[in-house]
């Protein structure tokens, strides 16, 4: 499998996975466009890469907001002319109550930080990697999303939401040569510790996604968890 050159789209690109994976990518020969709201951590994380200019662009962006991902795609667009690969990485957590005892404000927090994401990244991306004839979408989510337990309602709902987009995209991308997929793990285990998936066993699977051999495998929730 060969990435380079192909325009790779990193969301959530400062925190311990979305930085594991953009030095992968980078190592590949990809293009890399580091999307995150700590401008500060993306000009260390640029720094660490040593890419050439003419290689990386950075955006500081609050992918919860429409205009600033559509300007985000539109930046993308005048740099790189086109995108190839997808990765949405954006976390966050919400939960350990009862839906008796949660407040609207943390099923508000989940939906915007999973759903309303993906929303805008879908609207905004979704015809540059058409217009291109290839292209990769992966999102990383939890078996809670169709799998809930207790006490984890808000965050189960966020993101069997963000869910439901992927697969819809998937849907509508089917015949275009765009695959959308899910990587389901329980937690990400940073630096191998503890029982969840590692980092790189999470950038493995996203690896295999964007091969050529997984150009028929789309819609699939990538179950890494055991």
């Amino acid at each position: 499998m060969s990435l380079k050159d192909k325009v790779v789209v990193i969301t959530g690109a400062t925190g311990v996975l979305g930085s594991l994976t953009a030095k992968t990518f980078a190592a590949q020969g990809a293009l890399l466009v580091l999307v995150g709201t700590d401008q500060a951590g993306l000009a260390v994380l640029e720094k660490q890469l040593e890419l050439p200019v003419d290689r990386s662009l950075t955006i500081t962006a609050d992918l919860r907001d429409a205009r600033a991902v559509q300007a985000a795609a539109n930046e993308v667009q005048e740099r790189f002319k086109h995108v190839d690969v997808l990765l949405h990485l954006v976390g966050g957590w919400t939960g350990g109550k009862s839906l008796v005892d949660s407040e609207a404000e943390d099923l508000e927090f989940m939906l915007n930080q999973h759903a309303w994401t993906t929303f805008h990244l879908a609207r905004a991306f979704t015809s540059l990697l058409v217009s291109n004839n290839w292209g990769r979408v992966i999102v990383v989510s939890s078996p809670l999303a169709n799998q809930p337990s207790a006490n984890m309602g808000p965050y189960s709902a966020g993101k069997a939401a963000q869910e439901a987009l992927l697969q819809t995209l998937a849907a509508e991308t089917r015949d275009s040569g765009v695959t959308a997929n899910i990587i389901q793990v329980r937690m990400i285990a940073a630096e191998g510790k503890g029982k969840g998936s590692s980092p790189q066993q999470i950038v493995a699977a996203m690896m295999y996604l964007c091969s050529e051999e997984a150009s028929q495998v789309t819609g699939a929730r990538i179950p890494l968890y055991g």
